[in-house]
């Protein structure tokens, strides 16, 4: 069983480890494949520049935005919204002076933080705006998540099973959040959580019932 997450490495790690699981963790939305160790195995990060493209339309529309370099979370202003995803995800907020200057080359991924309803209405705008250039999806409904057109759970899955081994027909995906969809319609069986988004359902071959009715034990 592999971890496939969107949270950064620092805070997927200790929810892997409480699983019991040996690795490798997906993460970053499928940016990175990393060993419990952290060694990197695989990595796709978004441009400077084109980041930066997506930093301004957030500024633009005063919307929280963040970035990460060398596994920190990195953001201009220390907003709410900045908080509340460090809780959620186990980091702490490193602020600095201008994005621009302190992301480095790549970021792995970019998160705009905001409410769902906003977050609904700009999903179309961004997929539209950068389409072929970069994956935009929410993963939970107050975080809209870019990573790079060469970057999402599916193209992470895909590398992971053909390093270990496991044809796509063997694979098996379970998800709740658009950013699953890539890798459920991908895996040989593809698994919706009931309740997930129209369109993480369209991609599952199947679904299961949500936390705490053993939806997983149906699969074994």
């Amino acid at each position: 069983m592999i971890a496939c997450t969107g949270r950064p490495f620092p805070g997927a790690l200790p929810w892997v480890e409480r699983l019991g699981l040996a690795g490798p963790i997906i993460c970053y939305q499928g940016a990175q494949v990393r060993n419990l160790d952290g060694t990197v195995l695989l990595e796709h990060g978004i441009a400077h520049q084109t980041a930066m493209e997506v930093i301004r339309f957030a500024r633009k529309r005063n919307l929280h935005v963040q970035a990460y370099r060398e596994d920190q979370l990195i953001v201009e202003h220390d907003r709410e919204e900045a908080q509340l995803y460090a809780t959620h995800a186990g980091m702490q907020v490193h602020v600095v002076e201008d994005l621009d200057r302190g992301m480095g080359e790549t970021t792995p991924k970019l998160v705009i933080v905001s409410s769902p309803e906003v977050l609904e209405r700009l999903l179309p705008v961004v997929r539209s705006e950068w389409r072929g250039r970069l994956n935009a999806a929410t993963s939970v409904p107050e975080y809209l998540e870019f990573t790079s057109a060469q970057s999402d759970k599916a193209s992470a899955l895909r590398f992971l099973c053909g390093r270990l081994g496991i044809t796509q027909d063997q694979s098996v995906a379970v998800g709740d959040g658009r950013n699953d969809a890539s890798m459920i319609a991908w895996a040989g069986l593809g698994v919706a959580v009931e309740g997930s988004p129209p369109e993480v359902i369209a991609a599952a071959d199947r679904t299961i019932p949500g936390p705490g009715h053993g939806g997983i034990q149906q699969l074994a």
